[in-house]
C-alpha cells in the first residue's frame, strides 16, 4: 500500500450529508464504499481547535475514470475540505 501525504483543495459533493463524488488533481472521481466518518482522531491537530468535537473528516474508497482506486482520508478546514491521505 502506497500512502501519499497531501493537503490539496478538494471540492466534495455531500449526498444526504455523506461523501458521493469529489474532483480532486485534476480528476473526477467516484466513492464506491461506504464511508466512514472520522472523529475524535490524531486529526485533531489539523482541525480547529473550536472543531475539536465531532466529525473532522471520511475515509472512503473512490475511483477515478480509468478505474483507478485509491482510499482517501479528507478533512473539513478553514476554506473547504482538504485530502490528508491518499493510500494506493
Amino acid at each position: 500500500m502506497t500512502d501519499t501525504t497531501s493537503a490539496h483543495d478538494v471540492t466534495l459533493w455531500l449526498v444526504d450529508d455523506v461523501p458521493a463524488r469529489m474532483f480532486y488533481a485534476g480528476r473526477r472521481w467516484s466513492v464506491n464504499d461506504i464511508p466512514t466518518r472520522l472523529r475524535d482522531s490524531v486529526w485533531s491537530l489539523a482541525a480547529d481547535d473550536d472543531r475539536r468535537r465531532g466529525l473532522y473528516g471520511w475515509r472512503f474508497q473512490a475511483t477515478d475514470a480509468d478505474g483507478e482506486a485509491f482510499v482517501f482520508d479528507v478533512y473539513c478546514g478553514e476554506g473547504g475540505w482538504y485530502v490528508h491521505r491518499a493510500y494506493a
